[in-house]
């Protein structure tokens, strides 16, 4: 049994580890136009720092992440963030302020902090526990994730607190983001509890009592990362597939099913400086691992309504651009791991992280690295731009937000061009379209960030679910024979 995979980032590195340990006697590619594995994770060590270019930690409340690493031995590497400084601060009028205790991306657990919140004015605080009051909506109706915010706890709360939450995960509109496809669980607290303020209190105290009860065993903070780097993870799944799967530095140039269902996939190498030919091979089924655009465009001939489907998924993109200074260049102290900032701000940043305050490790003593994100929906423009223009404005926006003197030891950009998809608006139902279209073919499966989730915990996870569809629909066609 011969199958293809396209696109070497974290899901489709999943997708090959599944599908090995699944069907352990198939002969699996692995197809990727870059000349490394990884996708978008990527880890870089100079001067003693270490600097992750995109994502640089993962959930612990989604568990595919944390299994993985314990089942490919690097449970020891699991780090956590510094419990002392395990808050955020928002920008406000370009300086920063704590985001009120107990505040969880889109609500309170505790009303006291949102009183005595400098962010807010006391109209918008008022309007903001008048919460408790509005009737609750039953139906199962999405709407925009600012519809939803606003609709609840006022313009205020939605502009201040939430909305710059919520940029800084998704990089996206608010009126365009789907709450239900994002952030499902604030709709049944207002569902089951007609209030989210009453859910959250609620879910506090029984939080508290789970963990009064826990007799044993330590509890991981909400984010961790690897010691050695994000890439140390990709690297171990690759040392657990067979050593020629893993095909690097080739493009995917056209994919096309023949009449007897399998599938022809057509590579070339990615090199500009080689003019190899064409290579063609055949397989017995295809998982897409790469992005909805390219899937949308490889699709287009062999399926034009999933590609058609696709092609409406809309993608952002982003630039990280990472300082490190000298800690006593750093004129001020922090109590938390970054800041974000509201979009009424008007910054060309979208937030920014004390990367060597969240991870100690990644930064020498008496070093500091800040690691600030730019572009998405709000400045699209920014993900683009070149680097000799991109670093002085975010610099200078920068040193208005935190005190700094003098100029940074070394400056780090990482550029990911269309890579942040975007959960509109009926999103969960364009998905279940697509999944139907794609259940429809045992040859075919899709992974990735643009279905379920932008994590690498959800990426883990498509990239498992597409091995396993294929092992249990191949299996009816080419069963194992056991004496």
């Amino acid at each position: 049994m011969n199958i293809a995979i396209l696109g070497a980032g974290i899901s489709g590195l999943s997708a090959a580890y599944r599908l090995g340990q699944l069907i352990p006697d198939a002969t699996i590619r692995l197809f990727d136009r870059r000349s490394r594995c990884g996708g978008v994770l990527e880890t870089l060590n100079r001067d003693g720092f270490q600097i992750e270019q995109s994502a640089d930690n993962f959930i612990t409340t989604i568990p595919w992440g944390v299994q993985l690493c314990k089942e490919l031995g690097l449970g020891d590497q699991l780090v956590q963030t510094n419990p002392l400084v395990r808050r955020t601060y928002v920008v406000r009028r370009g300086r920063l302020y704590l985001l009120p205790d107990g505040f969880l991306m889109m609500a309170p657990t505790k009303l006291l902090p949102m009183a005595l919140t400098p962010i807010l004015s006391p109209i918008g605080k008022l309007r903001a526990g008048l919460e408790l009051f509005i009737p609750a909506r039953k139906n199962d109706i999405d709407e925009s994730m600012a519809h939803f915010v606003r609709r609840r706890l006022g313009r205020e709360v939605f502009e201040r607190l939430v909305e710059p939450l919520v940029s800084g995960v998704y990089a996206a509109d608010m009126e365009k983001l789907s709450v239900l496809a994002t952030l499902p669980r604030f709709r049944e607290m207002e569902r089951d509890h007609g209030s989210l303020i009453r859910a959250m209190q609620k879910q506090l105290a029984a939080n508290r009592a789970a963990h009064l009860a826990e007799q044993s065993g330590a509890r991981y903070s909400m984010f961790v990362t690897l010691r050695n780097g994000l890439s140390t993870l990709c690297d171990a799944l690759v040392t657990k597939l067979p050593p020629d799967t893993l095909q690097v530095g080739q493009e995917v140039t056209k994919i096309k099913k023949t009449p007897e269902g399998s599938w022809i996939v057509e590579t070339k190498s990615s090199d500009s400086q080689t003019t190899s030919a064409t290579n063609t091979a055949h397989f017995d089924a295809v998982i897409l691992a790469i992005s909805v655009q390219e899937s949308s465009r490889l699709l287009t001939d062999s399926v034009p309504e999933l590609a058609g489907k696709l092609a409406r998924i809309k993608h952002e993109g982003t630039a990280i651009a990472t300082f490190a200074f000298h800690s006593n260049q750093i004129k001020q102290s922090f109590r938390g791991m970054g800041f974000v900032v509201p979009k009424i701000e008007q910054s060309p940043i979208l937030a920014g992280s004390f990367s060597s305050l969240k991870y100690e490790h990644r930064a020498p003593k008496e070093k500091f690295l800040i690691r600030i994100f730019a572009g998405g929906d709000r400045s699209p423009e920014l993900a683009e731009l070149p680097d000799d223009r991109l670093l002085p404005i975010l610099l200078s926006e920068l040193r208005k937000i935190i005190k700094i003197e003098g100029e940074p030891l070394f400056t780090v950009v990482s550029h990911w061009s269309q890579t942040m998809p975007q959960y509109h608006v009926c999103h969960r139902e364009l998905v279940q379209e697509i999944e139907s279209l794609t259940a429809s073919d045992p040859t075919l499966a899709l992974a990735g960030n643009a279905f379920h989730g932008v994590g690498i915990p959800n990426c883990i996870q498509s990239g498992f679910q597409a091995a396993e569809k294929l092992a249990t629909s191949l299996s009816q066609y080419c069963p194992v024979v056991t004496e």
